[in-house]
């Protein structure tokens, strides 16, 4: 209301300088300047904020005390999941979010203590894909204009590390995924960004081929033959950045019996009160006695069979879009990675209903991938996102408060990052916190977990991922209709 109030003063006020004929000014005059100058106070407080800010982070000093002492990372179920990924300087969160939802599958499968998938297995086919859907694309948009406005979404950025759990369902049908052993991070996986410049400028001096081809001969054959070639040369510089993908690999893993796990309950009592060198020989010991199944040969589709097999295109995008209507189907167009892939398509629900789906899988002890906008109110080092964790109007003394819809239609909040919920807090049925695993390693956060309130869900939380068997059957008939289709620049993507 208080915007209205403002908008309407200021329609006043411009309506009153033309009827008295004052020219409008539209540039900041020496006027101006010396308008502001005169009004602006440098009094004591301000002058202790000034050199405040000037000597450290704003955040350091915007952290609400209040909420960070009445912190607790209590929660009244958790689901078994160990081991914490780190995408490091790589746009992988999507990826990462898609395997942490689904390792405890596997843990709990194996009755394993930990694992841990190969990333950059389903990264290197991930880049593949997403090359040959650029260059077919661009055979398929050989007649449109270069100024044309998809054809320069596609050229800013060919290959990118960004996608959506569309994407990862797609590859793991089509590849299945591997153990981490099976293939190890490269320093181009975990930094991006010279591989993606590289394959970018291949994949740009391809494009001008490509429609000189069409120019010149008229023939998509031709240019449908040149892609072939072009797809090699791709093929080529992903195996020197990333490593070959294995067509099998050997497995095997920790078994454990009765007596192992009385022992190692044992050594973990023992190890409370032990010095570090009885420490380390009482785990030696332990690891002597492990039990280890058979080692067996696996293709990437027979270990995702035998140890998964979820069809992970059976799980349904559920999202709180502020800006349209609940009960809508949407598909965001060019989000797919494989050409013949599906693009990211959701249905609208309200807040509350992606919080009581998230609750029953949780209980179902299973992870749940979601998406959200990361960038405000969360404490990195402390793993806290909450409501108002910093207050930066009292520092500035000038009203920030922006609702969930303006955010998004005015390009203030955007979902920018992927993880998988882990754990909820229930008091009298209701969530008052929820865990959340992260991608950022275990030196961020509490140990590589996040504490997220339930106010910070409402706020930032826009949309999740879960099997269709936890979705209420009105909410899946809204996902039965056809999609309207929205541009890849949509404000909520």
């Amino acid at each position: 209301m208080k915007r209205f109030v403002r908008l309407a003063a200021v329609v006043g006020f411009g309506l009153g300088l033309c009827a008295v004929g004052v020219a409008q000014e539209t540039g900041v005059s020496e006027a101006t300047i010396e308008r502001i100058r005169a009004e602006f106070q440098m009094d004591g407080a301000t002058r202790a904020m000034r050199n405040a800010l000037t000597n450290t982070d704003v955040r350091s000093i915007a952290e609400n005390r209040q909420i960070v002492a009445a912190h607790n990372d209590k929660f009244s179920h958790k689901i078994k999941t160990t081991g914490i990924s780190n995408q490091k300087s790589s746009g992988r969160c999507w990826m990462f979010a898609g395997f942490n939802t689904i390792k405890p599958i596997l843990m709990n499968k194996l009755d394993l203590d930990s694992f841990e998938f190969s990333h950059i297995y389903l990264q290197f086919w991930d880049k593949m894909e997403k090359a040959n859907t650029f260059l077919q694309t661009m055979i398929d948009f050989r007649e449109r204009d270069l100024m044309d406005r998809e054809v320069v979404f596609l050229l800013k950025d060919p290959c990118p590390d960004g996608g959506y759990w569309e994407n990862f369902a797609d590859l793991v049908a089509k590849y299945g995924v591997i153990p981490k052993e099976a293939m190890a991070e490269s320093a181009s996986s975990e930094n991006t960004a010279m591989m993606n410049r590289i394959l970018a400028r291949i994949l740009r001096k391809d494009a001008v081929e490509l429609r000189d081809i069409y120019q010149a001969t008229g023939s998509v054959r031709q240019m449908e033959q040149a892609k072939q070639r072009m797809l090699e040369e791709i093929y080529r510089v992903l195996v020197l950045n990333l490593g070959e993908p294995p067509e099998q690999f050997a497995w095997r893993y920790k078994v454990k019996d009765a007596k192992d796990e009385k022992d190692e309950k044992e050594t973990e009592a023992d190890d409370e009160d032990s010095s570090v060198g009885e420490t380390d020989e009482k785990k030696d010991d332990y690891d002597v006695q492990q039990k280890w199944s058979e080692r067996r040969i696996f293709t990437p589709k027979s270990f995702y069979e035998e140890f998964i097999g979820i069809d992970l295109r059976a799980y349904v995008n559920l999202t709180n879009d502020p800006i349209r209507p609940q009960g809508g189907h949407y598909e965001i167009q060019l989000t797919r990675n494989l050409y013949d892939g599906q693009n990211a398509n959701y249905g609208t629900v309200s807040i509350e209903t992606l919080k009581e789906v998230v609750t029953k899988v949780l209980l179902d002890n299973k992870a749940v991938y979601f998406a959200a906008d990361v960038s405000p109110d969360q404490d990195r080092e402390k793993g806290i996102m909450a409501r108002d964790l910093y207050d930066y109007e009292s520092i500035y003394g000038i009203e920030m408060d922006l609702n969930k819809t303006d955010r998004i239609l005015f390009r203030d909040s955007t979902i920018n990052h992927g993880m998988a919920f882990v754990g909820v807090d229930l008091a009298e049925g209701q969530p008052v916190k929820w865990l959340v695993e992260n991608s950022w390693g275990s030196s961020n956060g509490d140990g590589g977990l996040w504490t997220m309130y339930d106010d910070w869900f409402t706020d930032n939380v826009y949309n999740v991922i879960v099997h269709s068997d936890y979705v209420p059957r009105e909410v899946l008939a809204i996902l039965a209709q056809p999609a309207t289709k929205l541009p890849v620049w949509d404000p909520m993507w």
